[in-house]
């Protein structure tokens, strides 16, 4: 940080409390040798810059007895706003962040700096080539997970391995059918327990080798070695032959209809057999990775991508740790705020809804009264979806009775009174004990653990609220009885669901007890031999089991926002309505104007 920046905020603090501006303050140079940490000499050499900078007017005392005057020129907020945009505008975006994070830097003055972040963020033009680099910088307020495809569990890393790695087939949702992608073509024997795949020929990983069918096989040997957490999915392949460099055959142990879905997936991303992948991806997708640190990632376009060539140069994702909305900032500081052109995108934001929605779950791996099942029926009344709009609203849309919002359509929804939770709370025997909601400290979810905190104590529940480090499980489990979370389904929303019912990395997985993962997996063991009606039924009865044991207690389903501005094209939701990065574009502005 700027050491004449340091200086003012430390001696304005200490001397100039509460803040006065154009008011000459008494002060001695040993009061401010002090406050500096710094001798007498250098307090000299530093009031002489904060004169140069323009900050204070100094008018030293002459002779003894008398004092000393120091005048403030300029307010706390227009030096820490003056000196953010100077360090983004030269690129220092670490160190914009940092002082953002600084101790003086709080409440209203935080939310500007924060709100001038990510107005300078956004599309910048950098002349390193002879037409320009487009690049475009996004804020995120929570750190990046691990990018690895066998044991991805959160939508914004997987949706970041779908940029940088690409799968032999993709889903499409609108036409529920599948389009070809590292494979040009595929089929299937008449019962489905044979499937095989036709790549595409001179596709190229980021490290410059060409895709073959060894790295196919490879990525998935890769699944079994690592015991990854989807594995269920590939339980049926028996085995993988090689049919030269750009055929491979899938033989499996019983009928598969779901196959397509399964390599569809993002835990089959094909990854280079002759990479190391546990450090970071290696893909063939429209984007490389450049580089990733607690600070930032950074994504390149792959110029030889097999398909088009995105027209972003470089992505910067950039973590603002405990800062910021969750909204995603994808705004262009030199671009008009209005105008004629939009391309569909006519406001500074869009929301789209989320497939899922947030919920609580029990958490049955902690003894505690947790495992009664009128205690958690008096939660379930307690966490009231209807109430939950009525007196929160947000961007809490409908009410939940599943993660699919036209199941929760059909529920005729009557909101529940407290009297019903307090019967059941006596009929479960509790006796007055602390029961601890854990929750990550995200807006919204503080709002809705302190509100339901609230309506727990009028019955006489008394809830303890504990806030942890997303995914942090082990102290969750140790500590908490119920825990707040929230899940995304992918496009494809069989997969989805069926990825959450046993995928070990996720929530369900960590707080269950076997007996009851067990359940779930014994009633969906024939899943994938089902036509797609048979796998919706399926789905829906194991829902089924979490809804009528109350082992998942559902609130609302959620309206998404991303924010953006009108001369950002190419709008195009991806896999969990996040905007496809791959396929946007900058239009700075209509290049003449006619009279």
């Amino acid at each position: 940080m700027d050491n004449n920046v340091t200086h003012y905020l430390r001696v304005a603090s200490e001397i100039n409390n509460p803040f006065n501006i154009h008011m000459p303050i008494p002060v001695t140079i040993e009061l401010l040798a002090s406050v500096l940490c710094c001798t007498p000499r250098n307090v000299k050499f530093i009031l002489r810059k904060l004169e140069e900078k323009g900050f204070i007017q100094w008018q030293a005392g002459r002779g003894r007895g008398h004092t000393s005057t120091m005048t403030f020129l300029r307010t706390v907020e227009e030096i820490l706003e003056n000196y953010l945009l100077e360090l983004i505008s030269s690129g220092k975006i670490k160190q914009a962040i940092e002082l953002i994070g600084l101790p003086e830097v709080k409440g209203p003055l935080k939310e500007r700096l924060l709100t001038l972040l990510n107005k300078q963020m956004g599309y910048q033009s950098e002349t390193e080539s002879t037409t320009g680099l487009d690049v475009l910088r996004i804020t995120r307020n929570r750190s990046m997970e691990k990018l690895d495809p066998a044991f991805v569990y959160t939508a914004f890393e997987a949706y970041l391995i779908g940029q940088i790695c690409s799968t032999l087939v993709t889903y499409d949702a609108v036409s529920d059918s599948f389009h070809p992608a590292l494979a040009h073509m595929w089929e299937a024997n008449e019962d489905h327990t044979s499937y095989i795949f036709y790549l595409r020929k001179g596709v190229r990983f980021h490290h410059g080798r060409v895709m073959t069918s060894r790295d196919v096989k490879s990525t998935l040997q890769r699944l079994v070695e690592l015991d990854s957490s989807a594995l269920w999915h590939f339980r049926g392949i028996e085995e993988v032959e090689l049919e030269g460099d750009h055929r491979i055959r899938f033989k499996l142990s019983s009928p598969n209809l779901f196959f397509l879905h399964l390599l569809s997936s993002i835990h089959m991303s094909i990854l280079p057999f002759d990479a190391d992948n546990d450090q970071e991806p290696l893909g063939t997708g429209p984007y490389r990775l450049m580089n990733l640190n607690e600070d930032v990632l950074v994504l390149a376009a792959f110029d030889d991508y097999y398909s088009i060539r995105p027209l972003l140069d470089r992505v910067e994702i950039w973590y603002l740790p405990d800062q910021g909305s969750g909204a995603r900032q994808y705004q262009l500081p030199d671009a008009a705020v209005s105008g004629s052109y939009s391309d569909g995108c006519s406001g500074n934001s869009i929301d789209y809804p989320a497939l899922g929605c947030r919920y609580i779950i029990v958490n049955f791996r902690k003894e505690g009264i947790q495992h009664n099942p009128f205690f958690r029926q008096a939660m379930r009344l307690l966490y009231d979806p209807s109430a939950l709009i009525r007196e929160l609203g947000g961007n809490r849309i409908t009410p939940a009775d599943s993660f699919l919002p036209w199941y929760s359509r059909r529920i005729i929804w009557k909101e529940h009174s407290l009297e019903e939770a307090a019967k059941l709370l006596e009929s479960s025997g509790y006796s007055g004990e602390e029961i601890t909601l854990a929750y990550v400290t995200r807006k919204d979810e503080l709002e809705e653990a302190g509100w339901l905190q609230q309506r727990a104590e009028r019955i006489g529940l008394h809830i303890c609220l504990m806030s942890y480090k997303e995914y942090n499980m082990e102290e969750v489990k140790q500590q908490a009885d119920f825990l707040f979370a929230e899940e995304v389904l992918e496009d494809d929303w069989q997969w989805g669901m069926i990825n959450y019912f046993v995928n070990k990395s996720n929530h369900l997985h960590a707080l269950l007890q076997d007996s009851q993962r067990d359940q779930l997996q014994r009633e969906l063991e024939h899943f994938a031999e089902q036509p797609a009606e048979g796998r919706g039924e399926l789905l829906e009865r194991t829902e089924a089991i979490l809804r009528e044991n109350c082992w998942v207690l559902y609130g609302c389903h959620m309206n998404k926002r991303a924010q953006l501005n009108q001369s950002l094209f190419g709008l195009h939701t991806g896999s969990f309505g996040f905007l496809d990065i791959s396929r946007l574009w900058i239009k700075p502005g209509f290049p003449e104007t006619r009279m």
